[in-house]
């Protein structure tokens, strides 16, 4: 492995990191208080349960100018951590890398030989600060940061034992393995971790052909690789880390450029990108979007590409690549996620160049990640017609404004996502296996009218979040066929976004069947 963990190539850069990032989160913490004093529709909904009142508006008020009080007289420290902050970041290489030594890693494949299955699952599970999780109608970051690792680590290779579960439902604590070595850690449990192992079920929709996809109330099992979007907070990208080392071996985190490098404005939350692998890492790269606005221009988003390898060939490397992104968010600006996809393309392309050795061959190349643009709704035509998708297979979609018939929306309606129907897992799944739950508990695609050519999909919400893949020609000729598309109900409450899996099979295409 040439990758080192630490961003920073010396003990001293990392110890004045550290230093800065001390006397930046008082600041940090009491914005983030000022901004949480919204309620979400949960919160309210505990009031009326409780039968007590809602906090009265003078209350919110003389609070939050007790709060403003308090960050106005921690300005100058942040001012100075601030200024010891900003020149790091010329040093810092834009990632961290977690590796833990795995009590069992994934065999090797060699070929020629039987092909192999690689499972990918991608999702925005919404770990902003609290103050800025709210504006997503959700609250309590770091609790739904152990409630997502538990979640993801029981889709862990069997083999690996997974983390202990406590009834705690609100911390995660870690234990070291005296044998092994290995952290492993108790997590938050819910009613439904009791059946999460239990076979997976496919879809029940009246009227529509079921094809791969199924929808499911457990993340599938075995998975190879997470790629996740949105993990902006450091501790609970710190929980994520801790929990899901055990597992998958192969970890990277805070991704992207703060400060004024490498993008065009200042940059104050990383891309929020995360992507956990069970194989070994060969080579990783990040860019950043240096056309983002708005709200957007103060994260680093961009892409992460990276390389891993997989097996060996007749002596030559089998190696695949992951392409994960999160693009830019406000409805409006369809220019600028055109401009994004244009780029993350070419780099996805320049990054396969550079690091591709004679006599490679490449089992999988995916591109995934939260793309925010559908493919049904009119005001999202330009991202529909780009060329990306001349250049990668989304496999749930038949062309620009047609979904095929059993593609779901991954977009929650933020103000429902408490309901009873979609606050469980099993209830969710439930709840969207039906045309009447998908329209009220899917965010609609967004359209002033429907007229003849629409898909027949519309009412199946907006599908936002994407896995893509593509083949490449090689020595050995691999043929890849797509076993199951998953549209995954497991954090229900904890995300306003339905993660998606892929299941691919890739194999000699001499025998397709292997």
């Amino acid at each position: 492995m040439g990758l080192r963990e630490s961003p920073y190539a010396s003990r001293f850069l990392r110890g004045l990191d550290a230093v800065s990032r001390e006397l930046l989160y008082p600041g940090y913490w009491l914005l983030s208080q000022v901004l949480a004093l919204q309620q979400t529709t949960a919160e309210k909904q505990e009031h009326r349960r409780r039968t007590c009142p809602p906090p009265h508006a003078l209350e919110v008020l003389a609070k939050g100018l007790f709060l403003l009080l308090l960050l106005l007289f921690s300005m100058p420290v942040s001012l100075l951590g601030l200024l010891l902050w900003l020149p790091l970041q010329g040093a810092r290489r834009p990632f961290a890398y977690q590796h833990t030594p795995a009590r069992a890693s994934p065999e090797e494949w060699v070929l020629p030989g039987k092909g192999k299955t690689f499972r990918f699952v991608s999702a925005n599970v919404c770990l902003l600060p609290d103050g800025l999780a709210k504006f997503s109608n959700l609250t309590r970051t770091q609790w739904r940061a152990g409630r997502i690792a538990q979640a993801l680590v029981k889709a862990a290779r069997p083999g690996v034992p997974p983390c202990e579960v406590s009834a705690r439902g609100d911390a995660c604590s870690f234990s070291r393995d005296p044998k092994h070595g290995a952290t492993e850690c108790s997590l938050p449990q819910s009613s439904s971790d009791t059946d999460s192992d239990a076979p997976i079920e496919g879809p029940r929709r009246e009227g529509k052909a079921a094809g791969p996809c199924e929808v499911t109330a457990s993340f599938p099992p075995n998975v190879d690789f997470l790629c996740l979007q949105e993990v902006f907070d450091q501790e609970a990208a710190k929980r994520l880390l801790r929990c899901l080392g055990p597992c998958f071996e192969h970890i990277i985190y805070d991704v992207g450029a703060y400060g004024l490098q490498g993008c065009s404005a200042l940059k104050l939350l990383n891309s929020g990108l995360f992507v956990a692998s069970r194989y070994p890492l060969l080579a990783v790269q990040y860019h950043c979007y240096a056309n983002s606005t708005g709200e957007d221009s103060f994260s680093a988003k961009g892409l992460l590409c990276v390389q891993v390898q997989l097996g060996a060939s007749q002596g030559q490397r089998i190696v695949g690549y992951l392409n994960c992104t999160h693009l830019h968010a406000p409805e409006t600006d369809a220019r600028v996620r055109y401009e994004q996809l244009t780029m993350a393309a070419g780099w996805a392309l320049q990054f396969q160049e550079r690091h591709a050795q004679p006599g490679d061959t490449v089992a999988f190349d995916i591109f995934c990640g939260d793309l925010n643009f559908d493919n049904c709704s009119p005001d999202d035509k330009m991202e529909q017609a780009h060329e990306i998708f001349n250049l990668y297979t989304d496999p749930c979609r038949i062309g620009p404004g047609q979904d095929k018939p059993w593609a779901l929306g991954t977009l929650m309606n933020s103000l429902a996502i408490y309901d009873e129907a979609v606050a469980t897992p099993e209830n969710m799944k439930r709840t969207l296996e039906h045309s009447e739950g998908r329209q009220k508990y899917l965010a609609g695609p967004m359209r002033a009218t429907v007229g003849p050519g629409h898909s027949a999909t519309h009412s199946e919400g907006r599908r936002i979040d994407y896995i893509l893949y593509r083949e490449h020609q090689g020595p050995a000729r691999l043929k890849t066929a797509v076993e199951r598309v998953s549209f995954i109900t497991r954090l229900a409450s904890c995300s306003d976004h339905v993660p998606v899996g892929l299941q691919l099979l890739v194999a000699p295409s001499a025998q397709p069947g292997a």
